[in-house]
């Protein structure tokens, strides 16, 4: 057991922490599963909502310190990715041209 006062307040706010970290894990993991749920069976709109709402959801857990940064990017990558291969590209990504 802890006996100075710092390790006392240390432990409590960890707990605090690590408490709320876990809560925004659990919203992000659940805006990415109603995302992969949007790929098999809705329509294209759909799909460009959802991947939306999921990278802003990643967006914050990583302004918030609950994800590094680096793991953000690369599942963001990852979904967009998933969302090409099912059919309907990312609006926001410019067409290739013709050369």
């Amino acid at each position: 057991m802890p006996r100075s006062g710092t390790t006392k307040k240390r432990i409590r706010q960890n707990i605090k922490r690590r408490l709320r970290n876990r809560a925004a894990r659990g919203v992000v993991r659940a805006q990415v599963k109603k995302f992969l749920a949007t790929l098999e069976g809705g329509d294209a709109a759909a799909r460009q909502a959802e991947l939306k709402s999921a990278i802003r959801t990643l967006d914050k857990a990583a302004a918030h310190g609950v994800m590094h940064k680096n793991a953000v990017a690369r599942r963001k990558s990852r979904l967009v990715a998933k969302l090409k291969k099912a059919g309907a590209a990312p609006s926001s990504a410019a067409p290739a041209p013709q050369a």
